[in-house]
């Protein structure tokens, strides 16, 4: 399987390294895009994006690369966005990654609790709220300066 892996920058933040879990590649994007909104709210520091086009391929890659954050669509083929989370939330010891599903229904939310993500949107997401939950999820791990907040 294929993976792209690519930096750009993002200020205060330390070396993020973020997960992107779709099958769909417009899915993909919409996430990385959010996720370079918050980037724009901090500045320029090195962040590294993983993407991963099913659930499988997300588990091996988060746990070679480690990422701070993945973001994972709930319909991704091969182990699927819940499965993703429930494994690396229920290793021992449970990958530090926060994790954030997007579903494609509001009848799902018991799924991502029972995953024990971090934090879910029912798409389509607005993406201010999902890049403020990022922010915030990325404070949480100390990796966004409080202070720095706009």
């Amino acid at each position: 399987m294929i993976y792209q892996v690519w930096r750009t920058h993002l200020s205060t933040i330390l070396d993020v390294k973020v997960l992107l879990v779709s099958a769909d590649p417009k899915v993909r994007e919409t996430m990385e895009l959010t996720v370079r909104s918050v980037k724009r709210a901090v500045g320029a520091q090195p962040v590294e994006f993983l993407e991963a086009t099913d659930g499988l391929q997300g588990m091996r890659l988060a746990w070679r690369y480690g990422p701070d954050l993945v973001v994972a669509d709930e319909i991704t083929s091969r182990a699927g966005a819940f499965a993703l989370a429930k494994d690396l939330k229920g290793a021992l010891p449970p990958h530090p990654a926060r994790i954030v599903i997007l579903l494609d229904r509001a009848q799902d939310e018991w799924l991502a609790a029972w995953s024990e993500a971090d934090a879910w949107f029912v798409k389509p997401a607005d993406p201010l709220e999902v890049a403020d939950r990022l922010w915030e999820l990325l404070e949480d791990k100390g990796l966004v300066p409080q202070e720095e907040r706009v």
